[in-house]
């Protein structure tokens, strides 16, 4: 598990504008550090990364099937002015393409069963305003489910 989540820290590294990506939620006393940990090139914009739920299901009497549900959540500062709701939903999309460029992680998972309307891929969960450390930014909840067999 150490090295699914370090590939998508990976994943989402590759993306441009992305900003700071973590592999957790980071959590600090200090606003001045945490605005650290998120602002890059001068706008707050950051990422982290979590499992919120692993579901085990055998398969077969040889065969195991393991699923993680990942959350990814981001924040960018909101300028109005600069229409950056745009440029933060852009950002989604490009790490929708990161993640569609290679869905099996490098080889460490397998790609989504293929089933009627299935999900595939990152899956926008919620989007919107939040105060982030004092900062009026945008939101991003993101979803995606692993498969790897055993």
């Amino acid at each position: 598990m150490p090295q699914l989540r370090a590939a998508l820290v990976a994943m989402l590294g590759t993306v441009p504008g992305i900003g700071h990506v973590h592999d957790r939620e980071r959590y600090v006393r200090d606003a001045t550090a945490l605005k650290a940990l998120y602002v890059d090139a001068g706008q707050l914009r950051g990422w982290w990364v979590r499992r919120v739920e692993t579901e085990r299901r055998a398969i077969n009497m040889a065969r195991n099937r393991t699923v993680h549900t990942w959350q990814i959540r981001g924040y960018m500062a909101l300028d109005d002015a600069g229409a950056s709701e745009i440029a933060f939903d852009a950002l989604i999309e490009r790490i929708a393409q990161a993640y569609d460029a290679d869905p099996t992680l490098g080889g460490l998972v397998q790609e989504a069963p293929l089933a009627a309307d299935s999900l595939r891929g990152i899956q926008v969960a919620d989007v919107g305003p939040v105060m982030f450390s004092g900062v009026l930014s945008h939101s991003a909840v993101l979803q995606l489910k692993t498969w790897s067999y055993s």
